[in-house]
């Protein structure tokens, strides 16, 4: 039985004036229980719960009271302005990340075939394959249960990406690609990140690579050259403290044009380099 944190009886507009949480998570969660629009929980401030919507509100409001992200609840993350399907099979798609995608339109050429590597709920590959549809996608991960959930983001946004189950570059054979695209687990174990706010219910496979952090994207940097075309572009998100250890991965494997962007926090969160 769900703690009655809603009484029967509450107001549309009542649960707006003293929320239990910040005001725009209540404004998330108050219209998801009901099915309401923004507009609608304005126009209908004075709908009074019935006891089934009391009920299922104050659920939705225990798990967010406890830490649970905002995105699993209602199970949906809006990511370059397109809707994905979230759950704890893969991470939240971040804003962060756009500039990983923005990078990317930039240096994908016309009919280009782009490979992303730990593609998650998908965000990465199907925003690039809605903005460019002449664009050739491919994405992989290991885990079964995020390329489950990236396929159906794929079907829902009408694109159209060939979906591997990899580890890394095993399965891939001799395909080379025009571009390369990573955002991998790159926190290190034990950092205090992993046990605060959402990153608690993230799948910890998805956000650390158990090791010192760049275990993955080693592993990318050394893998790549074998299925880059001459003059492709690598392109890896990182954390905000590893850019110097990324761009020295790239020069020591003898890539070239290495380099680092900032993203709208102004940290440096991707880094790549051109092979040839």
């Amino acid at each position: 039985m769900t703690e009655t944190l809603i009484p029967a009886g509450s107001t549309v507009g009542a649960l707006q004036i003293r929320p239990l949480l910040d005001p725009l998570d209540n404004r998330i969660l108050l219209g998801h229980a009901l099915g309401l629009s923004r507009v609608s929980l304005i126009t209908q401030s004075e709908r009074v719960l019935t006891p089934a919507e009391a009920e299922r509100l104050s659920g939705l409001l225990a798990r967010r009271l406890q830490g649970e992200p905002i995105a699993y609840i209602v199970g949906q993350r809006e990511f370059f302005g397109l809707p994905f399907e979230v759950n704890d099979a893969v991470l939240i798609p971040r804003p962060d990340t756009e500039v990983l995608v923005e990078l990317a339109l930039e240096r994908l050429p016309p009919g280009g075939r782009v490979l992303d590597m730990g593609t998650g709920s998908g965000a990465i590959a199907v925003a690039l394959a809605h903005t460019r549809p002449d664009a050739v996608v491919t994405a992989l991960d290991v885990s079964s249960a995020a390329l489950a959930v990236a396929r159906r983001n794929a079907s829902a946004n009408g694109v159209n990406i060939t979906f591997m189950a990899s580890d890394w570059f095993e399965a891939l054979g001799t395909e080379k690609f025009d571009l390369i695209v990573s955002n991998p687990p790159y926190i290190a174990s034990g950092d205090r990140h992993l046990a605060e706010g959402d990153l608690r219910f993230e799948p910890a496979g998805a956000l650390t690579d158990h090791a010192d952090g760049l275990s993955a994207l080693r592993s990318i940097v050394s893998g790549a050259a074998r299925h880059l075309a001459t003059g492709a572009w690598l392109l890896m998100e990182h954390g905000y403290d590893q850019a110097a250890s990324v761009r020295g991965l790239l020069a020591d494997a003898g890539y070239n044009k290495v380099q680092s962007w900032r993203d709208l926090a102004g940290i440096e969160r991707v880094s790549g380099a051109r092979l040839g």
